[in-house]
């Protein structure tokens, strides 16, 4: 795979505009952890192979164990393994990156509600939405996974 282009250096100022978002929901209060999980589901529906090898290693280094993180695609069986508000972020996650296929349905808007606060389901939302746009930027650049980088 051939990156395309370096969208950093081609449009620095948005990149940057991007990374106050990013920083914005660093600092919003929501779990990085949490965060990052529904970057990697996002990530995952999106099959975007350099956002899933960075968030896997993101996830490592915060101590996730494997066998959780080999589980965020079948989480709704994943039983205990994931948290109320993990499984509810993740299914909030797919159906806000699926929105074309879903509508994003009152059922999907009010178990979210049941579980989130307002502000915190505004901030999970673009999270959500700031993860497809880094996953269409490196998809449609083909960005390279650090992974394959070091083979």
């Amino acid at each position: 795979m051939t990156k395309r282009l370096d969208y950093n250096q081609v449009a620095p100022n948005g990149v940057k505009a991007l990374g106050g978002v990013y920083g914005y929901i660093m600092q919003s209060g929501l779990p990085a952890e949490l965060v990052d999980l529904v970057y990697l589901r996002v990530s995952q529906i999106n099959n975007c192979a350099y956002c899933l090898d960075m968030h896997t290693r993101d996830l490592i280094k915060k101590g996730v164990k494997i066998e959780k993180l080999a589980l965020v695609q079948a989480w709704a069986e994943a039983g205990h393994l994931f948290s109320e508000r993990e499984r509810a972020a993740l299914a909030w996650a797919e159906t806000v990156t699926r929105v074309s296929e879903t509508g994003i349905p009152d059922e999907a808007f009010q178990a979210a509600r049941a579980v989130f606060e307002e502000k915190e389901l505004v901030d999970l939302t673009i999270a959500i939405g700031l993860m497809n746009v880094y996953n269409r930027l490196a998809i449609g650049f083909r960005n390279t996974p650090q992974a394959v980088l070091e083979n």
